[in-house]
């Protein structure tokens, strides 16, 4: 029964990650058979895992095929909504909370990140770890859950606000001055330098949709 349990787990977490990473983007069709085959699983708990991803909205039904969802102008908005705040809060708790060793991690991250300048898709997974630190930092085990949450739902964008031109090194500023806010202990700062960075995050992405639909 383990097993099962374990492989059920498995294949959920592999098809997620194959989300995050962008292997399978918005309006692509996920197929059991082609699934269980990449992954080398059973196609039970492919199923299975489709169907938790469904009920999750990260997929959709097109007609009798499950594709990746896609977020519209409205979902997007809300979804920014939601992020901004709790990520201030997570900021704010990590400038309580964080300990010595976290905050140099942050650091040491926003240091190692300035070499990945000019690749958007490496930033782009460089600010999602960033970000999980700044979430494991706050120490508040419900905060964390409900952003992981809110970051699978993130994965359901087809770009990545980095991908503008000279945004890269402004985010990497921006998380700079979290970093500092964080190791000041200065939890008004902290809170503002992350709900800032997502607002300026969200108007980069709102004027890439634009320019994609022009």
């Amino acid at each position: 029964m383990a097993q099962v349990k374990t492989q059920n787990t498995d294949a959920y977490s592999l098809i997620l990650e194959a989300i995050d990473s962008g292997v399978y983007r918005p309006g692509d069709r996920l197929v059991e058979s082609e699934l269980a085959e990449r992954f080398g699983v059973s196609r039970t708990p492919i199923r299975e895992a489709l169907q938790r991803l469904e009920t999750q909205s990260l997929l959709s039904r097109d007609g009798r095929s499950l594709i990746v969802s896609s977020l519209d102008h409205n979902q997007m908005a809300e979804l920014y909504a939601v992020r901004t705040e709790l990520e201030g809060l997570a900021a704010r708790l990590a400038a309580r909370h964080a300990t010595e060793e976290e905050v140099q991690v942050l650091q040491e991250m926003v240091e190692d990140d300035k070499a990945l300048l000019g690749d958007p898709a490496a930033l782009a997974r460089a600010n999602r770890r960033f970000h999980k630190m700044i979430h494991l930092a706050s120490h508040n085990r419900f905060l964390v859950q409900q952003l992981d949450l809110v970051h699978r739902s993130m994965a359901l964008m087809a770009t990545t606000s980095l991908a503008a031109q000279g945004r890269g090194e402004v985010a990497l500023g921006e998380h700079q001055a979290i970093v500092d806010a964080v190791a000041r202990r200065d939890e008004d700062a902290a809170y503002k330098a992350l709900r800032d960075h997502i607002s300026v995050a969200f108007v980069t992405r709102l004027k890439l949709d634009a320019q994609g639909q022009g």
